[in-house]
């Protein structure tokens, strides 16, 4: 897998992280898989329980949320995977369209399977296999050779070419590793607890 660290430290840009590490399209299969191998790792011994848990997390500030009432809401395993799922696939498909040479606009691509429709960890593992299928499918589309001069700016001094485009999906379920593992662990422990 690549090291993000530098991305999340804000050292780099994806961009300057794809040239420095030379990623390549024919690297991409390979970096998705390795991605979602580790997440599949991280819930390997999960239940059902473990996927509508709602573990403690004080740091919770979703400025996104649709609701004001979700802004400070924990998010449950299942509600983690299917925002990693659906950010990296809107990066894969944006990247897709860069590749073809297609210019990209401001708007969104995205879809996000409700959370709260995901209770069961077999529908958690459904959801990042379907995601691999997606992402892996959208390499696909890219013509040979790929437009990798075709960039876009989705927000100022923030510079995305199909590669470093499809990159930085990769590099957003890496920044939510560390709270899959998070959830996990809280989730096993509360398990513990009732056992006893």
């Amino acid at each position: 897998m690549l090291g993000f660290a530098p991305v999340h430290l804000g050292q780099l840009t994806t961009q300057q992280l794809v040239e420095r590490e030379n990623v390549s399209p024919n690297d991409l299969p390979k970096l998705t898989n390795e991605m979602l191998d580790a997440m599949l790792a991280l819930i390997a011994d999960c239940d059902d329980a473990d996927v509508t848990f709602v573990p403690q997390d004080p740091e919770a500030n979703d400025t996104f949320a649709s609701s004001v009432e979700d802004v400070d809401l924990a998010w449950t395993l299942g509600h983690v995977i299917v925002h990693v799922t659906a950010s990296a696939e809107e990066s894969a498909f944006i990247a897709a369209e860069l590749a073809r040479g297609v210019e990209r606009g401001v708007a969104r691509s995205r879809f996000e399977v409700p959370w709260q429709s995901v209770t069961t960890i077999q529908r958690c593992r459904a959801r990042l296999e379907e995601s691999r299928r997606m992402r892996l499918a959208s390499l696909e589309m890219w013509p040979q050779p790929p437009h990798l001069e075709n960039t876009y700016e989705p927000a100022p001094h923030l510079l995305h070419n199909p590669i470093s485009r499809f990159v930085a999906g990769l590099a957003h379920d890496d920044s939510h590793l560390e709270q899959i593992k998070k959830i996990v662990a809280q989730a096993r422990a509360a398990r513990r607890t009732e056992v006893k």
